[in-house]
């Protein structure tokens, strides 16, 4: 069922995070400048309307390069990071609420910037994150794009039959939280890390990216990003958030065609008012990596005034 291997890719995804050190100095200072904040970091490019992308678990903000530099011709680009997963300090997120560190943090910094309402995307966790933003800072969103992410991650843990009570979620999630810590600093190799991330994307050049961004992960902010990730349910939030959402959908590798794929998003995005769904093919969970064009698109299209 699309149940069990969306749970299967997800939890896989995190087998190869290990931190080895802050990214090299001489690629640091070619980098625009970062505002730090507790929970993450944010690299603001461009003028124009403002445009919000946030990465998903153990993702840095290089998932957006295919797109990034072109968004600021026109657009006021914020790149968010959370800290910790771009091999930079963790900063706060070692403690219980990070993902209501991050909705703040961003909240405060578009504020200060004074960028006013946002398009938001946000990828996996970020997607998470984006509708989490949006439930609670409302004047603050023009409009969502949600890039392969639902409102409740635990749905994923039924496997086709009934769903887990909230004291077991919140046992598997703990389990998975204190399994995923104990990588830190211990070094595996690129086989090891092939299979965590392999399965996440189609392209032989999007799975040696993402392997390299899972190496440099710091492996304690993910175990407790994906223990909130889990326990944070946002489908009774849907029907409050009144920005237009667009959730991309990668329907081929799930392996159980267009149409069941999209059903299954459907019923989990049931109570939002205003949603729609742009499934693209041939792509992974990664999709912006394994379809380019094809994200590039839908993400012009989402960004359309109207």
């Amino acid at each position: 069922m699309i149940r069990r291997l969306a749970l299967r890719l997800a939890l896989t995804a995190l087998a190869g995070l290990v931190l080895l050190g802050p990214r090299p100095a001489a690629a640091a200072a070619r980098a625009p400048a970062e505002t730090r904040l507790a929970h993450i970091s944010i690299v603001a490019l461009g003028r124009g309307s403002p445009v919000v992308l946030v990465p998903g678990l153990a993702s840095p903000r290089d998932v957006w390069d295919g797109v990034a530099a072109d968004l600021a011709r026109s657009h006021r680009v914020y790149l968010v990071q959370v800290n910790g997963f771009g091999g930079d300090a963790p900063g706060a997120n070692l403690a219980s609420g990070l993902l209501d560190g991050v909705v703040a943090d961003l909240s405060a910094a578009l504020v200060a910037d004074r960028a006013g309402p946002v398009r938001f995307v946000g990828h996996s966790m970020g997607g998470l994150l984006a509708l989490k933003f949006a439930s609670v800072h409302r004047d603050q969103v023009d409009r969502l794009m949600i890039v392969d992410a639902l409102p409740d991650f635990a749905v994923l843990l039924a496997r086709g039959g009934p769903m887990p009570g909230s004291a077991q979620i919140e046992a598997m999630a703990a389990t998975l939280r204190t399994a995923t810590a104990a990588r830190y600093g211990r070094t595996m190799t690129q086989a090891e890390i092939a299979t965590g991330v392999d399965s996440l994307a189609l392209t032989p050049a999007a799975r040696t990216r993402m392997r390299a961004w899972s190496a440099r992960a710091d492996a304690r902010v993910a175990g407790q990003a994906i223990y909130e990730d889990m326990t944070s349910d946002l489908r009774p939030a849907l029907p409050g958030i009144a920005a237009p959402i667009t959730v991309v959908v990668p329907w081929t590798a799930a392996g159980f065609g267009k149409d069941r794929t999209l059903a299954f998003y459907a019923a989990q995005y049931a109570g939002a008012p205003n949603v729609r769904f742009v499934p693209i093919a041939e792509a992974g969970h990664f999709v912006m990596l394994d379809q380019p064009a094809a994200f590039r698109a839908a993400l012009e299209a989402f960004l359309v005034d109207g």
